[in-house]
């Protein structure tokens, strides 16, 4: 997602007509964000704020998160964290580079957490980045805030009584994207990956793209069944049913755009055939306006 850094450029943005739904950044009242706590399972939560879905593993290891959120809400988020556990924060995986799920990292490592993730999350963080779908430029990330471990494929955690996996996958949302799975409690932290019930920000100028998006999506159906817990990226707490009708939706608008782009389609002429019309009232109520979405699609494709 788009990130409080990025606001400068909001408005050049708005300028080349990307009138976005997404929560109005530049107008953020972080005194009146909430943090809410979604019990999954015994000794695993999941925090809803305004960015990325934290989730929290706690036990007689201590505590284990995932991802931690804006950074203007650091204070809130840790005051929920406090009601599951009064044990610190030991370790912290972030999904990807995005400052909604890493904005907490400063504050964090300042406490004693130790901040991991895929080594292209730090080297994204540390070289700071452009968002070419609204022209917005991200500085680098304080040397406080970047991940002091990191991993090209995998690593596994032994924590809390749990197996905790966490893998990365082929070029997705963007190119360091990791999905945590807790393998007895049957929880996947799906990252970016997964936007419950509205259609996703694919990040094209970090490598992402939809057939990544379908890829990665298939490896989380690959390891789940009936009975495994989704913590998606965004949205409310999720099944593999409902993670599968996603899926379905991403396969359709890749297939009709796809289509149109084969026939010689500008980005501008596919967006306007509206290939999305039959979806939107589904999906296309979320934070991302369907002609936006369908313009990352048609960028993305190679």
């Amino acid at each position: 997602m788009l990130s409080p850094r990025m606001v400068p450029a909001l408005t050049a943005a708005l300028a080349l007509g990307l009138v976005l739904s997404l929560p109005a950044f530049a107008q953020q009242d972080w005194d009146a964000a909430t943090i809410e706590t979604v019990q999954v399972t015994d000794g695993i939560a999941m925090l809803v704020g305004p960015g990325g879905n934290v989730g929290v593993s706690t036990g007689a290891d201590g505590v284990f998160l995932i991802d931690d959120e804006y950074g203007q809400v650091n204070t809130k988020v840790l005051g929920a964290i406090q009601k599951l556990s009064s044990d610190p924060i030991r370790f912290v995986i972030n999904t990807h580079w995005h400052d909604d799920h890493t904005g907490g990292n400063k504050d964090l490592a300042s406490t004693g957490s130790v901040i991991v993730a895929h080594e292209g999350v730090r080297r994204r963080m540390a070289a700071g980045q452009v968002i070419e779908a609204f022209g917005m430029n991200v500085p680098p990330a304080p040397p406080e805030a970047l991940p002091v471990i990191t991993f090209t494929d995998a690593v596994t955690f032994h924590r809390n009584g749990d197996d905790i996996h966490v893998f990365h996958v082929a070029p997705a949302h963007t190119d360091g994207d990791s999905v945590i799975r807790f393998e007895k409690a049957n929880v996947i932290h799906t990252g970016d990956l997964y936007f419950n019930g509205f259609y996703p920000f694919i990040d094209t100028s970090s490598g992402g793209s939809i057939e990544g998006m379908i890829a990665g999506v298939d490896r989380i159906l690959e390891i789940a069944d009936d009975s495994t817990k989704i913590i998606p990226g965004h949205g409310p707490l999720s099944n593999p049913q409902e993670l599968k009708a996603y899926r379905t939706m991403l396969e359709t608008v890749r297939d009709r755009v796809a289509k149109l782009k084969a026939e010689g389609k500008s980005a501008d002429e596919v967006v306007a055939a509206k290939p999305t019309a039959d979806l939107d009232e589904v999906w296309g109520k979320g934070f991302l306006p369907p002609d936006i979405f369908v313009k990352l699609v048609y960028d993305g494709m190679k």
